[in-house]
């Protein structure tokens, strides 16, 4: 299917004049359409205060294509629009983000423009590095301090307990630390990281440490609030930014505001917690061990989320001085039957970040439609599963993967390219340009599989790879993927890293990631150009990210298949080749050598 041709308009410089307007502006928006479809008019129709009006676009001419702009006013914080398409032979068809329809369809998947402050800059242009802590690496200290009674103590190199059936998943204990994280901070610049992001760091009797039982302290098993310092210092001293990871939505059972609450009703915390009066508690998903905050308290608010002393606002102060946080359980914050305070304290967390560091990051985790929690006055963005990890998973997915779908009941799907595309297309509609590319692309997570396991080969992983960094978004690397760890499910994928064992490691796959992060840096149109879908078939994709800087094509294979033959683009140079694709010959048309297998191609054009 060669998509060229089509009408095409999106959230990047070559489309919108200005992605983050204030309120009141007029806003140059434009979009391209090809000589041959013989339109004649081009209407953006927007909303002003919910009522629908028509802008009438102006045409220009460039080669074969015709430019329709209009001006669009900020009349609300955000606006929507779409281009109707008028033809000569007076058919109609509307140019939407979900793509371009003969019928009409319904507004949520037009384009948007808003009026909010954008996501910092670092984090729209950074790599992410996700590090569990209890399994990444032990500082020599870790040595001498004692296990806890809570936990089941486990060597570096013990097979991890993952069925969530086995009470010793949560409580086996491997000590790493976070000195062990600031001492391999080489490591992370090798992947071309730039953004180191912890989950949660504060005392919890479990691993994974969302269970916290305070947030006044960094657990002494990892080091204490010196060794947190330690490692902020660390990685700011290289120029990058650490990201902490707060759960806004429930604490552990043995939090000490939990505590006193449970124990004493006239207690203050006691409102603080969703109680009913039979002394029983809203948890989250029925775990008794984290019970639900109630945010409709306002000593809730003042001590969580609210200024500068709360929780929210004081790690982000020296010395820790985290740049921003990772919100776990984004999407049942604040919602309780018919309570709905969800976008309150998504506001109230970044209104704290921002006033105490201006280019502070808040994002989201949410693993299916987090669209209607990303307004723009909250979260920045989401953890970007449905709109990208599910996508690439079903179309890279081995046939005897043994993978565990995150988030069904039933095993990861195979979808053809056409079929994922599609979703994507969606997908970034209903998100809007601005919060999908703020969003994180994720191949995997402590919660997920791995990418290699669900691929099943290096050649499948570095495919998903490519993705990873050349679509929309900002890359979020769980650590370990860049050196080919595999793992059946999040508990799983927690598997330690092998520091003394280099052998073990795929170094051409560490290899691609640190081509690809340097690619990143190094072509402004993977990080912030347009998306213009080339060629779509059910085992190949080709994609254009166009910049005014300069244009990028990707090409990825996930099988063995014939040459591809793409007109009207000239190749300037080849930036990265995996696998067995190789770039055949050009002269009007640009020609991806036929494959023995999955590939993918970095271009210049």
């Amino acid at each position: 299917m060669d998509l060229l041709r089509e009408p095409h308009h999106d959230g990047s410089p070559l489309y919108v004049d200005d992605e983050s307007p204030a309120p009141g502006d007029l806003v140059g928006i434009r979009c391209r359409t090809h000589r041959d479809d013989a339109i004649t008019e081009v209407w953006v129709r927007t909303t002003t205060d919910a009522e629908p009006i028509f802008l009438r676009a102006a045409a220009t001419e460039d080669d074969n294509h015709q430019w329709w702009q209009a001006k669009l006013p900020l009349h609300n914080p955000v606006m929507n629009y779409r281009f109707l398409l008028v033809h000569a032979d007076r058919t109609q068809r509307w140019l939407t983000g979900a793509g371009v329809f003969d019928h009409d369809v319904p507004d949520a998947f037009d384009f948007k423009l808003s009026s909010h402050d954008p996501a910092p800059d670092w984090s729209r242009d950074g790599v992410v590095y996700q590090v569990f802590p209890d399994r990444f690496a032990r500082s020599r200290a870790a040595d001498e301090r004692e296990t806890p009674t809570w936990a089941t103590p486990a060597g570096w190199d013990d097979t991890v307990v993952f069925e969530g059936s086995d009470p010793r998943t949560p409580l086996q204990f491997f000590g790493g630390d976070l000195d062990g994280i600031t001492d391999h901070l080489d490591h992370v610049a090798e992947v071309g990281a730039d953004i180191v992001y912890t989950t949660p760091v504060f005392p919890g009797e479990s691993n994974h440490r969302y269970n916290a039982s305070t947030f006044a302290s960094v657990d002494p098993l990892l080091g204490g609030d010196e060794a947190y310092a330690r490692l902020s210092d660390a990685v700011h001293e290289r120029g990058w930014r650490i990201l902490g990871d707060l759960t806004t939505n429930h604490t552990g059972d043995t939090h000490e505001w939990f505590t006193s609450a449970a124990g004493d009703e006239q207690d203050p915390h006691r409102s603080w917690y969703c109680f009913e009066p039979d002394g029983s508690y809203a948890t989250w998903m029925g775990h008794h061990t984290l019970p639900k905050l109630n945010h409709g308290d306002p000593a809730l608010r003042a001590a969580f989320t609210e200024g500068p002393d709360s929780v929210v606002g004081r790690w982000l102060l020296p010395p820790y001085d985290l740049d921003g946080w990772r919100i776990d359980v984004a999407n049942m914050t604040g919602r309780l039957r018919e309570v709905d305070l969800n976008h309150e304290v998504a506001r109230a967390v970044r209104r704290t970040a921002t006033a105490i560091r201006d280019d502070a990051l808040v994002l989201g985790e949410h693993n299916h439609d987090g669209s209607e929690d990303v307004p723009g006055d909250g979260w920045h963005g989401t953890m970007n599963y449905s709109g990208f990890s599910w996508p690439v998973w079903e179309w890279l997915r081995a046939d005897d993967t043994a993978a565990r779908s995150f988030g069904t009941p039933v095993p990861v799907p195979t979808r053809t390219g056409a079929q994922v595309v599609a979703s994507m297309r969606m997908w970034l509609a209903r998100y809007g340009w601005r919060t999908f590319s703020s969003s994180w692309n994720i191949l995997g997570s402590h919660d997920s599989a791995r990418i290699r396991t669900v691929t099943g080969s290096a050649a499948r992983h570095q495919v998903a790879a490519t993705l990873q960094f050349t679509l929309p978004g900002v890359p979020m690397v769980f650590a370990g993927d860049e050196i080919g760890l595999e793992g059946v499910l999040g508990e799983d994928s927690r598997r330690t890293m092998p520091w003394h064992r280099p052998e073990s490691w795929d170094r051409d796959t560490l290899a691609v990631y640190s081509a690809l992060s340097r690619l990143r840096r190094e072509h402004v149109a993977l990080r912030r150009g347009g998306l213009r879908w080339v060629h779509v078939e059910d085992d190949v994709l080709a994609f254009v990210r166009e910049h005014p800087d300069g244009d990028v094509l990707v090409v990825v294979r996930r099988s063995a298949g014939p040459a591809l033959t793409i007109t009207g683009l000239r190749a300037s140079s080849v930036l990265l080749a995996t696998g067995s694709a190789t770039l055949d010959q050009q002269d009007q048309h640009l020609v991806v050598a036929s494959a023995d297998g999955p590939g993918a191609l970095v271009i210049s054009l």
